[in-house]
């Protein structure tokens, strides 16, 4: 089972602060490094909760998804980090090459699909760069009652960022693996020595992700999972699709334009509402970063992404349209 927030509560968290001045990077790891960002004047910045992320546009017009990964209580600063990717889609190499302090970088929105919620106890797992959104979760969880460990696994020890603030927050309630000093982490037995009533959190690779939500759904009863991807997940989590319907073609009726458009089989409603409003939010083009979640006014969608959960995807109030088509011959969007 997946469990995540509403989409009218993704929509109300929601902020569009604008250019932000890069005031310090800091090395944090092998090919990672941190960066902060300020208001030019000083302002205080919208407020964010853990599991948030920003949508951010690169100098070179690059949009890019990075999570939050400093103190919540902090509005004079957002700060996030970037692993150098070199087979990657070019977004970390930019940020890694650049001088960039002093620049100015524009967040196009502030989000949040991985919030933390109200249980009786948590398990954290996180994998190589995907712990960035598990360190404010760690900060929150320490200063509450509720008990709670997180997981830690990476390649090296000297590649893992940010090991030792969060052994400072968490204490013997953070355990790190780094493959190359400690056996492997048994997925399967971490998860089932957790109550019925834990809740997982989970991010990283798409490996540890999958063997993370089988193991969440083969125990009795199965344990809630909440997961963010950094990338399309290659074998689907319990109760997602595992492809699209067939496609055909359709209509889709762009409310506030008043534009009506034809969807081909061949393309997206992306690509299409492009062709009338080249502004239109997006960046993955894999339906796992949620630039392009808009909500649904009318009709049923075909979900396809790896962000919607099945109760999400039931109530068919928002979709993915990069990724997600129609259901029926027309579909209305707030757009």
């Amino acid at each position: 089972m997946t469990v995540a927030t509403s989409p009218s509560a993704l929509y109300a968290a929601r902020t569009d602060p604008g250019p932000l001045r890069v005031t310090q990077v800091s090395y944090e790891a092998d090919r990672v490094i941190s960066i902060r960002l300020e208001h030019p004047e000083g302002r205080e910045l919208s407020a964010w909760s853990p599991g948030a992320h920003l949508d951010l546009q690169l100098p070179s017009g690059l949009i890019r998804q990075y999570s939050l990964c400093g103190d919540p209580t902090d509005r004079t600063s957002y700060t996030f980090a970037v692993l150098l990717e070199e087979d990657g889609r070019g977004g970390s190499a930019e940020l890694h090459s650049l001088p960039l302090v002093g620049r100015t970088l524009t967040v196009r929105a502030l989000r949040n699909h991985f919030q933390l919620g109200d249980s009786p106890s948590y398990l954290l797992v996180a994998g190589g760069i995907g712990v960035t959104p598990m360190i404010p979760m760690v900060r929150r969880l320490a200063a509450g009652s509720a008990p709670w460990s997180l997981l830690y696994l990476g390649r090296t020890r000297t590649g893992m960022a940010f090991s030792r603030e969060l052994r400072a927050l968490g204490g013997r309630s953070v355990q790190i693996f780094p493959r190359d000093e400690v056996d492997r982490l048994d997925i399967d037995a971490a998860i089932a020595a957790t109550g019925p009533d834990t809740a997982v959190y989970c991010c990283g690779p798409d490996a540890l992700m999958n063997a993370v939500a089988e193991a969440c759904a083969s125990v009795v009863p199965p344990r809630a999972l909440h997961t963010e991807r950094f990338a399309a997940g290659s074998t689907p989590t319990p109760d997602q699709p595992t492809s699209v319907r067939e496609r055909t073609g359709f209509t889709v009726t762009l409310r506030r334009s008043g534009a009506e458009l034809v969807v081909p089989p061949d393309r997206s409603i992306l690509d299409v509402v492009r062709d009338v409003m080249p502004d239109v939010s997006y960046s993955c083009e894999e339906g796992y970063c949620g630039s392009c979640e808009t909500r649904v006014l009318s009709g049923i969608p075909d979900h396809a992404d790896d962000i919607l959960t099945p109760q999400e995807r039931e109530a068919n109030d928002t979709m993915m349209i990069c990724v997600s088509r129609s259901r029926a011959d027309n579909i209305v969007l707030d757009l």
